[in-house]
Formats: C-alpha cells, structure tokens, sequence
C-alpha cells in the first residue's frame, strides 16, 4: 500500500488501486507515479477539512499568518531540493525553476502573510461592524506549469484568511504538491487545514466542484476546463474563481528610439519563451510599427539564438522541453498552422529537434495576420507572432481584439503615453517598460481569462465573506 495522499494531517492510500505514471520530460523515462484518485479520496478529504473549520476559522489571523509564515521558512529550507523536482516534473530550466517556479511560490505565502497585518478584519460603518471571515472549504484545483505557485498563489490566502483547503494537483506534476504537503506536515499546520488529494480532472476535479460541503473552488487552468468547473460548481451555487487562458500582447509605440526598441524586443522573446512558453501570461504577441517590422524581425531572430533547446538541469539552459509528448504535439501543430496560413516563419521549425524529449525550436513568425489561428489561440510553447500596426489607436485594438485579457505590455520613449495606453489595455498585469513582477499585486483575469485576483490583499478578499452586524 502507498501512502500518497495527505489527508486530516496524515499520509493515506487513495481508494483507487489505479496509478498515473508521471514522465520526465527530458529522458521521456517514468520518474514515479501517483494514485488515480477516486470521489471517495475527495469525500474523505472535504470531511476533515470541514471538521478542521470549525477551529482553524476561529483562530486568530496573526496565528494563522505565523503558520503560514513557517511553511514559506520551510519551502525556502528546501528551495534547491524542490527546484529539482520542478526541473523533472516540468522540464523548467534550473536556473528560471528556482526563482520563477519555487521562488515565486515563497513570495506568494509571504505576501499573503504580510497582508493580513493591515487587513481590514473588522471594521466600524455608522451603527454597523463590518465583519470578513472565512468562505469556508475552498477546492483548489491547480495546473502543471507552475505546480508550486499555482498552490501557493490560493493556499497562502486561504489559509490566513482561516478557510481550509482541498487540493488537487496537476497529475502531471504532482511531486512538487507532494513535496508542499510534507512541508505543511512539518511546520505543524493542524490537522485536516490542508488536504492533498491526487488524480485525473474528470474524476478527482469533478467531485469537488460539485460537492456541497465545499463552499468555493479556485481553479486555475484551461478554458475549457474552468467553463466545465464552473458548470458543475453552479448546481451548489458555491462561490468559483477562475484564472483561465492568455494571449498576451507586447505593444512598441512609434516613439521608441533605436536603443530602447534594441532592449523591447528581446525582452519581449524572453517573456514570450519563459518556462518555455507555457504560461498563461506569455507576452506571445509583438505588436510594432509597420516602418520597424523588419528591424523587429532581426533583434527577435537575434535573441532567439540564445534560446537553444537544451537539458534543464544545465545551468546555460534557457529552453527546456514542453511538458508531454502531447503537448509537444499541439504547438508543433499551431506551428504548422502558421506556415499553411501564410505567416513569414523568421526562426524556428515545423518539426521537432532529433533528439530525446519533448522539445520544440524557438519559433518566430511575422506578418501574421491579428485575426489568425496563431495571433487569437493560446499555444502555450514558445511561438512568438510578431504584428504590424500602422496607427497607435490600431495598436491597441490588435492588443484587445482576443478573448483573452490576462497580461501585457507597452513599450515607448515616453512614460505618461506608455501608461496611458497601458490604461487602455483590457488586461489585469501591465508591464510598462519592462516594469519588475510585484507579488503584492493583483493578478488574474479579463474577458475569457477569467475571474477572481490571486496576490497579496487582493488575494485575501477571494476568500472571505462579508457581513455587517447592526448595532
């Protein structure tokens, strides 16, 4: 029997004997397995963490904070260790895994930590008490790009806040939760606070966005997963927060000059290829003045030649392979769909590297056309469209005219015009000549990207209720 799930403080066996072999995606070799989790794993799980509410709901925020506090100590404690298993998992260079994938995973509970010193718990409103307390039971189902972060970014703010937490990871980059809910074992968290539970979205996923004893599920993933989560979890009315898919745009303004368009470009391709593209706030779209189409062509082939698809665990790497064979398969196709539509390939192939794992050349396409397969669907690998404007109103019509509005930026030698185009943007995170990530700032979705902020105090409020006692 393996012990694989974490449930009311304690490793247990799943009730399903199926496994899920979990693949590097460098040797294309099998690193291990978890249990195909059954309704009856979840069911197990939603009852301690309701019999843990009660209690841990009570408690006071600084207690829950200093918790949560210790956890992060813990993940920090154990950076390097769980950086290698992101790097196996995910294929995440490891030098951007330590950072971006675990890093920012320790920022996510410290800021959360930090932001519960000023939240407004309670407050006086003429003869009212406003009072914020927890949702409840929060299902947290999570993806494989970000397995650290993307549990982080929900439990940090769930559980200062005094909800407990269902988890459900990504089966294809489950060791990382794993290695989470050892450190939540370690740092004492009580019992039944935080539950892992492992297995497939339609068995596992679907249990607990239509379970009543679940007050809210938080999802973060694919568009056509989160409308499905948000379908079932409306039978129970329960509350459903969604951060769903991206394509986002990089916009150069016509005043930018030679230096500063040198230093757009590349940054643009280095945050169109982070994590290998497979983000869902990938700036995968630059959009230029026509007159400088082909000088974006050149910088951006240029900065491609540093991305060589490479071994992780290489310190010089940039571009590790996509996640799964399939998902190799899908941005090879979206490739190919750029070719056959016409678009202008500066870098990159139709075909995959000969060699082993799930690797994809660097790719670059030009004159692609905004309403194109390539510039409207998200591919998540590293495919970057490059697009002409001719006015800067074009711009930003090209910048909206997806369905997506989760990220962007905008580029000009001006910086009151780059923010008042930034402003125009229907976006949640706006970088204004490459301003720094802010882990106290609101991330999530417009539009089909979805709903709900996740950081810092924008975090908190996710998860708490509001109401007013009338004195």
């Amino acid at each position: 029997m393996t012990l694989d799930l974490y449930v009311d403080g304690r490793w247990t066996a799943s009730a399903s004997a199926e496994r899920i072999d979990v693949v590097d995606p460098t040797s294309e070799e099998r690193i291990g397995s978890v249990p195909a989790g059954a309704a009856d794993d979840v069911d197990t799980a939603v009852a301690a963490a309701r019999r843990a509410f009660g209690q841990w709901s009570q408690t006071a925020p600084s207690t829950r904070a200093e918790f949560v506090s210790r956890l992060a100590d813990e993940l920090e404690r154990r950076q390097d260790e769980i950086t290698d298993i992101v790097v196996a998992e995910v294929g995440t260079p490891r030098r951007v895994a330590r950072w971006a994938q675990v890093g920012l995973g320790i920022v996510d509970l410290r800021e959360a930590v930090t932001a519960a010193k000023d939240f407004p718990w309670e407050e006086p409103l003429r003869n009212s008490l406003i009072v914020r307390e927890p949702v409840g039971v929060i299902g947290c189902i999570t993806p494989w790009n970000y397995p650290l972060h993307q549990i982080t970014a929900k439990i940090g703010a769930a559980l200062v806040t005094g909800c407990t937490v269902v988890v459900k990871a990504s089966e294809v980059a489950p060791f990382t939760a794993r290695a989470l809910a050892e450190a939540v074992d370690a740092v004492g968290i009580p019992a039944g606070v935080f539950n892992l539970v492992h297995g497939y979205g339609p068995i596992v996923g679907e249990a607990i966005a239509v379970h009543p004893d679940i007050d809210m599920v938080s999802f973060t993933g694919s568009n056509s997963v989160g409308k499905r989560v948000l379908e079932l979890a409306a039978g129970t009315v329960k509350r459903v927060s969604v951060e769903l898919g991206g394509k986002s745009a990089a916009v150069l303004l016509d005043d930018l000059s030679d230096e500063e368009f040198a230093t757009a470009v590349p940054h643009t391709v280095r945050a169109c290829y982070m994590n290998g593209g497979q983000s869902c706030n990938a700036q995968t779209r630059l959009v230029v003045p026509r007159s400088r189409l082909a000088e974006a062509e050149e910088l951006a082939a240029k900065a491609v030649a540093a991305y060589a698809p490479g071994d992780p665990t290489d310190g010089d790497t940039k571009l590790g392979p996509m996640v799964t064979a399939a998902q190799r398969e899908r941005v090879l196709d979206y490739i190919r769909a750029g070719v056959e539509a016409g678009a202008k390939l500066v870098a990159g192939s139709v075909d995959a590297p000969a060699r082993t794992g799930f690797f994809v050349e660097p790719t670059v396409f030009s004159e692609v056309d905004p309403d194109s397969t390539i510039a409207q669907e998200e591919i998540f690998g590293p495919v970057l469209s490059i697009i002409a404007y001719d006015t800067p109103e074009q711009a930003v019509e090209i910048a909206n005219g997806t369905i997506f509005g989760i990220a962007g930026a905008v580029w000009s030698g001006d910086p009151e015009r780059a923010k008042s185009v930034a402003r125009r943007l229907r976006a949640t995170q706006i970088e204004v000549n490459g301003g720094k990530f802010n882990g106290a700032a609101p991330f999530g979705g417009f539009k089909q990207s979805g709903h709900g902020r996740e950081g810092g105090a924008f975090g908190l409020e996710e998860f708490v209720e509001i109401k007013s006692l009338q004195l």
